[in-house]
């Protein structure tokens, strides 16, 4: 097929039947965390990884620890290809498996393609204050080297008119578009539930991430409730939180996590205020609709929206 769909094959029992004995559905995963970019999905991935009831999957070649299945050519492999990055299950383990691929939240074609697959998964979201998350895309490529962003400021980016270079407007859609959190969330709310989704607040995960696993924990059902408390530190060198080895040592995420770059100036920030104040009144009524609690730094917009 030019454009497939791929369809949950165990709901369908002919289709369960001729597959082979690894194939399991056992071997999709229950939960989604889509991202977006920038907001902490990578340091989540490391927490939900020290559960001992969840399990990752493989990390790809190309992408890291993400898949990245459902919104690009990926998709094209097919089923088997997905399913050959999860573990097969052992009788023994309550193995939960998830999956990050942080470029799924604002994609327009994963929602409805992951819904396809696994309708009866979890879905966690990261937020964080869209003007930051636009900033650090900024700073992100700049540390790795894309010319653009080293020819522009961050300013020059975000304000660039219809007229501009392409490669230019390409930059500030990557760094603006995600940010449009109401627009994307929509789009996952029409193939699922409400309470198939959790929206996270992205600042709170940087400092109290033990509270937000805790959080987790009880969305995904788990019995088996593990203390955060006890296996996360702070990491003053790092500046974040990080898992606690025994000894005392800690493990941390690499270099490239956390990185340092000079404050917002403020034109920008005043920019982004008015670019996202629509947005982010529109998320804060989808979030009551949700009935899930708002982000400590949308309440903050909020108030300056005034």
């Amino acid at each position: 097929e030019r454009d497939p769909l791929w369809q949950d094959p165990c709901e369908d029992k002919r289709h369960k039947d001729i597959w082979s004995k690894e194939k399991t559905c056992d071997r999709f995963p229950k939960l989604l965390v889509i991202g977006p970019q920038k907001t902490g999905t990578t340091a989540l991935y490391l927490f939900l990884g020290m559960h001992p009831d969840l399990t990752s999957n493989y990390p790809s070649k190309e992408t890291f620890e993400e898949i990245q299945f459902f919104n690009g050519h990926n998709y094209h492999k097919g089923i088997d290809w997905y399913m050959e990055y999860f573990p097969l299950p052992s009788n023994t383990s309550s193995d939960f498996y998830f999956e990050k691929s942080a470029n799924y939240f604002d994609s327009e074609v994963a929602p409805k393609r992951a819904a396809s697959l696994l309708p009866k998964a979890k879905v966690i979201t990261i937020l964080i204050n869209p003007a930051d998350r636009a900033y650090s895309w900024y700073q992100h490529q700049r540390a790795h080297d894309d010319p653009v962003a080293l020819k522009y400021t961050f300013h020059e980016v975000i304000t660039a008119g219809h007229d501009a270079p392409l490669k230019l407007r390409i930059l500030q859609n990557r760094c603006l578009v995600p940010g449009w959190y109401a627009t994307h969330l929509e789009r996952w709310l029409n193939y699922y539930h409400s309470n198939q989704i959790l929206v996270l607040d992205g600042q709170l995960l940087r400092t109290e991430p033990a509270l937000i696993m805790d959080k987790i924990q009880k969305f995904l059902g788990l019995t088996n409730i593990i203390n955060y408390h006890k296996i996360l530190a702070f990491d003053p060198k790092k500046g974040f939180w990080c898992q606690l080895l025994e000894g005392g040592k800690t493990k941390c995420l690499g270099k490239s996590k956390g990185r340092k770059y000079p404050e917002m100036d403020l034109d920008s920030r005043a920019f982004l205020r008015d670019h996202y104040r629509e947005h982010n009144i529109e998320l804060s009524k989808l979030l009551y609709k949700m009935g899930q609690s708002l982000p400590s730094w949308l309440r903050e917009e909020l108030v300056n929206a005034r």
